[in-house]
């Protein structure tokens, strides 16, 4: 049976944080790891990005866009499949519109009292 790891997402400005006050001197890379509950292992790949220049805010900036441009595409999917649903519904109402007026969209024609309806 295979374990599965989920990696969690840190924000830029806290890798950015920990990696300047490891570089200030503030603790050793294990003791502020330790601290906020990641690896130093982590710690050093996030320094390792710090001193090549890739951890800035502007990366998670393009990130956070990429993931808005993600979440439009999958609402303007949404809609088009809702107004199509929605012509489907007015053609139906069309058609059965002029045979009943107590006909719905959603649940079809009224339903005719019973007999039993009738004597109570």
């Amino acid at each position: 049976m295979a374990i599965e790891r989920r990696h969690r997402r840190h924000p830029t400005e806290l890798k950015l944080r920990l990696v300047e006050s490891y570089l200030n001197g503030e603790g050793s890379l294990k003791s502020i790891a330790k601290a906020h509950d990641i690896t130093h292992t982590l710690l050093m790949i996030w320094l390792d990005k710090y001193r090549r220049g890739e951890l800035t805010d502007e990366i998670d900036y393009v990130e956070r866009g990429r993931e808005a441009e993600a979440k439009i595409a999958a609402l303007e999917r949404k809609v088009g499949q809702l107004t199509m649903e929605l012509d489907v519904l007015k053609k139906h109402r069309q058609v059965v519109g002029a045979n009943s007026e107590r006909s719905s969209i959603i649940c079809g024609p009224a339903a005719l009292p019973s007999a039993e309806d009738a004597n109570s």
